[in-house]
Formats: structure tokens, sequence, C-alpha cells
């Protein structure tokens, strides 16, 4: 049994870790505790809840009312990782600066980030949003719809990514991509992005955005980013969605070609 007197002298230092670290504490509460407790007294997922909540919070057609019905669950409800508000204002600026035509989206899920990047479109643009969940995309083509765009302006396309992107060009006649969002599994950041390379369909000046790539981060994409030469790059530094004292960052990649 422990004495006293050690567990005196082990309490300054766990004082400090839970200091030190209470916004991640915070985080696992939220994003963890939380949802295993309101999974089993609801009988839904998180994603059909934030559903309900948007569903009954916002203007159809409306795509700002429906950001605005996400950020405020996320944010006082229950933590679901959306870009969110913060760095969705940089991707908002990104996009209104490259004014794309051709968009690629990988990882839809409740098509928060889809929405988000529709409506900064100019007009003729094409989003193709990649989900391999096929609950999450369900909900995601609601919220798309609900939001007022129909299938012209975003198509989406339940399957994983590896296996998309190799049929880009075949099934859905897409010579090259002007913008790229990233926001899927962090681990297949680089795959995802060698397919592209291989398959062709980065031409220079395409840009490719990717979030989170600090936290819970991709250190793989980014090692590789130093080493290929094949970007002009930068990360965008902000703190986790919905979070305080969580540092992360967006990836902003210009590709340049082969030298």
């Amino acid at each position: 049994m422990v004495s006293p007197a050690i567990a005196l002298a082990f309490l300054p230092l766990l004082l400090t870790l839970i200091i030190r670290y209470r916004y991640y504490f915070v985080l696992f509460y939220r994003a963890v505790l939380v949802r295993i407790w309101k999974d089993c007294v609801t009988g839904l997922s998180r994603e059909e809840r934030a559903f309900q909540y948007v569903l009954t919070n916002s203007t159809p057609g409306d795509p700002d009312s429906i950001l605005d019905a996400f950020d405020y669950w996320s944010s006082k409800v229950e933590f679901i990782s959306n870009i969110g508000p913060k760095k969705g204002k940089i991707l908002d600026r990104l996009l209104m600066e490259q004014s794309p035509l051709t968009v690629l989206e990988l990882g839809a899920h409740c098509g928060y980030s889809t929405v988000r990047i529709a409506r900064a479109l100019p007009l003729g643009a094409r989003l193709y949003s990649i989900e391999m969940d096929q609950g999450n995309a369900a909900i995601a083509e609601k919220i798309i719809r609900l939001a007022g765009f129909d299938d012209d302006t975003v198509e989406l396309i339940v399957n994983p990514s590896d296996e998309v992107i190799p049929r880009l060009r075949s099934d859905y006649n897409l010579e090259r991509l002007d913008f790229v969002f990233m926001d899927h599994w962090k681990k297949c950041y680089l795959p995802d992005l060698q397919l592209l390379e291989g398959y062709g369909l980065l031409g220079k000046g395409s840009m490719i955005v990717a979030d989170n790539v600090l936290f819970p981060g991709a250190p793989k994409f980014l090692r590789y980013l130093r080493k290929c030469g094949l970007y002009e790059w930068k990360i965008h530094r902000a703190t986790l969605e919905y979070s305080k004292g969580i540092r992360d960052g967006m990836a902003e990649l210009i590709y340049q070609g082969i030298k």
C-alpha cells in the first residue's frame, strides 16, 4: 500500500500534468465520454444527433444558417470534428482567391465542409465529395440538399478515396483538379496525394488544403512535402476546431509540377 507521504510527493506532479493537459482532458470528455453516453441514451449516432439539431435550427436553402447551426451544436452541445468557423474562414479566403471550377473533397463526414466549399464556388463550378462511411454519407447528402445544392453543383461519391481517385478520369471525366480539400483519415493524406500525382490529376497551380496536419497530425505527409520539391507550401496555424489551447494547422500546397 502506498504511504501518504509518497502520495503527497506525487501530488504536485499530478496537478502539473492536469493543468498542462487540461484542454486535452476536456476534449476527451466532450469527444469520447459524452458521445458514448449519448449514443447509449438516444440510440442515435452523434452524426444523426447533429443532423436533427441542424434540421430544426436552420433555414432550408440557406448555407450560412446551416453552418451556424452546426457551429453552435459542435461548440455548445457535442464535439464533432468539422473544420469549424476559424479555420473555415481561411478555407473561404483560399477558395475566393483561387476561384476553382473543379474541386475534390476527401472526407465529407456530415457535410459541413462540403456546404462551406460549395457556397464559395463560382458559377459553373463542381464539387466532387468522397465519403467512405455510408451512414455519414447519407447524412451529408441530406445536409447538402438542405443547403440548396443539387447534383450539378455537388456530387457525393460513397467509396474509399483510394478506390475513387484512380477512376476520376475514366468515370467522372476529370482531367485536372483545381482545388483539393483533405479532411479524412490523416494516414491517407500522403498515399492519396501520391495517387493524385500519379494519375496526373494535378496541374501547375493546383491547390491542396489539408486540415489537422498538426493535431492529430500527419507527420509522414509533412515529411514528404519537405523532401519532394513538387510544392510551394505553408502551414496556417490555428487551434483545433471548437476547442481552446490545442494547437493545430492547415497545410496549403501549390503544385509546381515535376522539375
